[in-house]
């Protein structure tokens, strides 16, 4: 079995609060790249703009708009501020970037919980 190299063209994306950095094609979101090499520096929810799960604010450097960004999370004043979508921008530079939504684990604690209330009836 022969294995590709992926040759695409990649800038470094830097998460702020995790002091960790991934190489990401400029042709793939910000979160698909992180995920690829099971890295885990921005939250994942749904991975198609959905949820707001993953939102970002860009500190530095350049995105593209992969698709359309639900004004349901990211506000007009908001994306003014540089916030987005990780699964929704691919870099066009470096990016250094900070998590602007809760930055613990969407499914670690409250969610987990009030599932669990609701599966079992207590």
């Amino acid at each position: 079995m022969a294995f590709s190299f992926d040759t695409r063209p990649k800038v470094t994306v830097f998460v702020t609060q995790t002091g960790e950095s991934f190489p990401c094609a400029t042709s793939e979101s910000l979160l698909q790249g992180m995920l690829k090499l099971g890295r885990k520096g921005i939250p994942v929810g749904c991975v198609n703009g959905g949820c707001g799960v993953c939102k970002v604010r860009i500190l530095e450097g350049e995105v593209k708009a992969l698709g359309p960004v639900s004004r349901a999370h990211v506000s007009v004043e908001e994306e003014a501020q540089g916030c987005t979508l990780a699964c929704r921008v691919a870099p066009l530079t470096a990016v250094r970037l900070e998590v602007t939504g809760k930055f613990e684990k969407p499914f670690s604690k409250g969610f987990a919980a009030t599932a669990n209330r609701v599966s079992t009836g207590v």
